[in-house]
């Protein structure tokens, strides 16, 4: 395990004119309705866009909801499987805006990475590509909702949602496990979907971590794709070795 959890700790805002957080209930219909608030994978999605390497492994702290949480409903037209285009109603999120605190821990599951375990390196490009809006595309749930990313103090500012008690949303869906994320002897080799039961305070939801979601069910066998020099579909072994990063507090 990493001893410094603050220097691991990642702090950002995320803001978006639509979001859609899909029930799962709703997508085999074709026309979707998000979920009033985001879940940990699609944050996590966002973390990983912001910064990614299979050598670490982000885990969701904590989201503050900063807006009103408010829908509306649009007319799209998704591509039909056979040919063409239907006519759909997605039901969006509008005018979003969280605070997210995150942190990383290395993936045990890579031991063939083990010598691109570099707190300060990590630490150091995850806080500068926050700086810059992300290394890829960010999106609120789906594609077609673009979101900025932007540095932030978690639990600074004035949210919608302060001093407003408990809010409790019954079970939503948390997440999925991949292999080679897996941490229980019973998910390894598997994907696996995971499912909770999530509390707002004050506008805060406090994530429990994948691996103590007790409401889960196994998908599929998934095997480990390897990384490393010898498959050539990694050079991060050597990128940033010594200097800056090394040095950093």
């Amino acid at each position: 395990m990493i001893d410094d959890l603050k220097k691991r700790t990642v702090e950002f805002s995320v803001k978006g004119d639509y979001a859609l957080f899909s029930d799962v209930l709703t997508r085999a219909s074709g026309e979707k309705t998000t979920y009033p608030i985001p879940t940990y994978e699609a944050l996590k999605g966002i973390t990983q866009s912001i910064y990614f390497k299979p050598t670490i492994v982000w885990y969701i702290d904590s989201v503050r909801v900063m807006n009103r949480i408010r829908t509306v409903r649009k007319g799209v037209r998704p591509i039909s499987y056979g040919g063409g285009n239907d006519l759909a109603f997605y039901q969006y999120l509008e005018n979003v805006h969280y605070q997210v605190k995150a942190h990383f821990d290395w993936n045990y599951n890579r031991p063939e990475l083990e010598a691109d375990r570099n707190i300060n390196k990590h630490s150091s490009i995850a806080r500068r590509m926050i700086e810059r809006g992300g290394r890829r595309d960010c999106f609120l749930g789906t594609r077609e909702c673009q979101c900025l990313v932007e540095p932030c103090v978690f639990g600074e500012g004035v949210g919608d949602y302060d001093k407003s008690g408990e809010f409790r949303y019954g079970l939503l869906y948390h997440g999925i496990t991949y292999a080679d994320e897996a941490e229980l002897p019973e998910d390894m080799g598997k994907m696996t979907v995971r499912f909770w039961s999530p509390v707002m305070k004050d506008g805060v939801i406090d994530f429990i971590p994948p691996k103590e979601c007790s409401i889960k069910r196994h998908i599929k066998d998934m095997p480990i794709k390897p990384f490393g020099t010898e498959q050539n579909n990694f050079s991060g072994l050597d990128e940033f070795t010594g200097g800056e990063f090394d040095e950093l507090d």
